[in-house]
């Protein structure tokens, strides 16, 4: 396993993060608790000490799944969380207040089961509050001991200059970001030098795409899965195709080293930006194991360049 502190913290943690997306239990098609469970705990017995959820995540159900998982391992192991997100009579919408942040983390305290949260991150910025007035409650938390650290997520270059006065506060931030999704790469990299923040990607591995378990003919999802609708780009019309190319490149990468597809998709990441952690959900074991593959190995340059090269 590979290690790398989060910038402006004592937090060490394993470069391969688990999300909890799936463990939320909806809209990525069939889950079962004792598998996600069962996923966790490859995942620990492996030196994966980094989890990744959020309030939003199956309304909950994913931070509880992931609480109850853990058990007594909750003391060797790095939890993120996120807030921001509030979903109510139907409707979605992003909140930064102070009361909304003080209800969402004991909410999510209760949930997982925990005295502290390691890393609480913004989910999304509201466009109102303030980030002073946010950073001024995420401190106050930080006092009570309900969180450790802060972070950002989906932020892009428009949200730097209103950062600029707190760098050295947030101690990460993420993104999405694959072989299959640069189109953040340039935000990302300026983030992490002009703020002083670890990079961490979500959708490092395409929703799936990247795994090289699809082709054109396979890529039918059942109403309960959310790759099935448009928004999710990566498994429709011609963006599908270029991914397909990608993978195809990918491949053979992949025999080269001996490795599966997915784990070319993390190593690239890893190797392209240095110092980073890759987020990906699992819904079982065997795809913790297949991530697991990704570490403890280098991308020589020519194939770095060849990945760039088709992924542009």
């Amino acid at each position: 396993m590979e290690y790398t502190m989060l910038r402006n913290s004592d937090l060490k943690v394993s470069r391969l993060c688990m999300g909890g997306c799936p463990m939320g239990g909806y809209g990525w098609g069939d889950t079962q608790e004792n598998e996600l469970i069962e996923a966790v705990h490859t995942a620990v017995d492996q030196g994966v000490n980094f989890f990744d959820t959020a309030d939003t995540y199956g309304l909950g159900q994913s931070e509880k799944t992931l609480g109850k998982a853990l058990g007594s391992h909750r003391k060797d192991v790095v939890i993120a969380s996120k807030f921001g997100v509030r979903i109510e009579n139907g409707k979605t919408f992003y909140d930064n207040s102070s009361s909304w942040i003080k209800k969402a983390v004991e909410g999510s305290l209760r949930r997982l089961g925990t005295d502290y949260i390691d890393l609480y991150q913004i989910h999304y910025r509201d466009g109102k509050t303030p980030i002073g007035e946010v950073i001024e409650t995420l401190e106050e938390m930080k006092k009570k001991g309900y969180i450790r650290y802060y972070g950002l997520s989906n932020i892009h270059e428009d949200d730097i200059e209103e950062i600029k006065p707190f760098r050295g506060k947030f101690v990460s931030f993420q993104d999405e970001y694959s072989l299959a999704c640069r189109k953040n790469e340039s935000d990302m990299k300026s983030i992490a030098q002009d703020l002083e923040m670890t990079i961490l990607t979500w959708g490092s591995l395409g929703q799936g795409i990247l795994t090289g378990k699809y082709t054109k003919e396979n890529v039918n999802f059942g109403n309960d899965d959310r790759r099935s609708r448009d928004i999710y780009v990566n498994f429709h019309g011609e963006k599908l195709l270029k991914n397909l190319e990608i993978v195809e490149v990918m491949r053979t990468i992949a025999d080269k080293y001996e490795k599966p597809v997915a784990a070319v998709a993390i190593r690239y990441i890893l190797d392209f930006l240095s110092d980073s952690v890759v987020l990906c959900g699992a819904k079982r074991p065997s795809q913790i194991l297949g991530n697991i593959e990704g570490l403890g190995w280098n991308l020589e340059r020519e194939d770095i360049k060849r990945l760039d090269e088709v992924s542009k």
